[in-house]
């Protein structure tokens, strides 16, 4: 067996798949003043596939994230990334009045995507028929990570502490959390507290089992805390989760916003390997596909000399 970045590199039980790849899927969305388009990668092989959705990042699109989106289509999910409001190709001016509701819109967009499964099926060749829509997650990034966390079960607490909305999904199974906002009040910067008024999550309602993944290097300029502001979704949530801390980690994770070396800060081919095997590992592990590779990265990261990385359940 050998390993890379203190994790097997042959846990994946089944090589890689061509991938096939439809952008852009255009989803209806009336009401949004913005056509609502997406990606859809999937697998060439396989049948009762299951479904991640993915979130990006403030300002990505669909193109962002092929490091995640690509690796886990390889091996057998297909996975749906939406273009949000925020996107800079769709370049919504500062002052346009659905800006202040970008983040529920957000939500709405991946709700969306997965009331028109139908569309997304229809969309690529030879997958009609091959979805297994019983098996569904939610994934994002950074911004998308709240956007996840919402259907999920987490809720935003208004000015006087009282949650809002819940908007959770129980058509989602599980959720990866990739460098999650924490808390708000006191641990938002001054800039932050002003201009990002949603950004006060409460997690003791998010239910739903999910894998939080946080840098142990991720200093955020929205948050006082440093690094630590990332593990509160893994901590102040309810089990079952998991929490990968990736050692050396900022914002970007190893690079999984794109494949250009601009688009991340701490580009480590490593640190994006293991994060790609344990997502995997573990998607594959909460939608009930089999639990074999999850128990084996797990086990190679606590029995690593030098891992860049380490796993914690609860």
């Amino acid at each position: 067996m050998t390993t890379t970045a203190g994790v097997a590199t042959d846990v994946v039980g089944t090589a890689p798949a061509p991938v096939v790849s439809v952008r852009p899927v255009t989803l209806e969305a009336p009401g949004r003043g913005e056509e609502l388009r997406a990606r859809v990668s999937a697998p060439t092989t396989g049948d009762e596939l299951p479904v991640v959705l993915l979130s990006h990042g403030f300002g990505s699109s669909l193109d962002g994230y092929g490091p995640l989106a690509d690796f886990w289509a390889a091996h057998g999910l297909v996975v749906v990334q939406p273009t949000h409001l925020d996107s800079r190709t769709v370049g919504l001016a500062p002052d346009d009045p659905r800006t202040p509701d970008i983040w529920r819109v957000r939500v709405d967009d991946l709700r969306r995507a997965l009331d028109q499964l139908d569309t997304v099926e229809a969309a690529v060749p030879g997958l009609g028929g091959h979805l297994d829509r019983s098996r569904v997650a939610v994934a994002g990034h950074s911004y998308g990570a709240q956007t996840a966390g919402s259907l999920l079960g987490q809720r935003v607490l208004d000015p006087a502490g009282t949650p809002g909305d819940d908007l959770s999904d129980p058509r989602i199974r599980a959720g990866v959390l990739l460098a999650a906002a924490g808390t708000g009040g006191a641990a938002l910067s001054p800039f932050a507290a002003e201009h990002f008024p949603f950004m006060n999550p409460d997690f003791t309602t998010m239910t739903t089992p999910a894998l939080v993944v946080a840098g142990d290097k991720d200093d955020s300029p929205l948050s006082v805390r440093g690094p630590e502001w990332f593990t509160d979704p893994y901590h102040l949530s309810p089990g079952p989760k998991s929490l990968l801390t990736l050692f050396g980690g900022e914002h970007s994770l190893g690079g999984i916003a794109g494949y250009e070396i601009r688009e991340t800060t701490d580009e480590h081919p490593g640190r994006l390997a293991l994060l790609q095997r344990v997502t995997l590992a573990y998607l594959r592990h909460a939608l009930g596909v089999g639990d074999a590779d999850w128990t084996a990265v797990r086990r190679a990261l606590a029995e690593s000399d030098a891992p860049l990385g380490r796993i914690e359940s609860k």
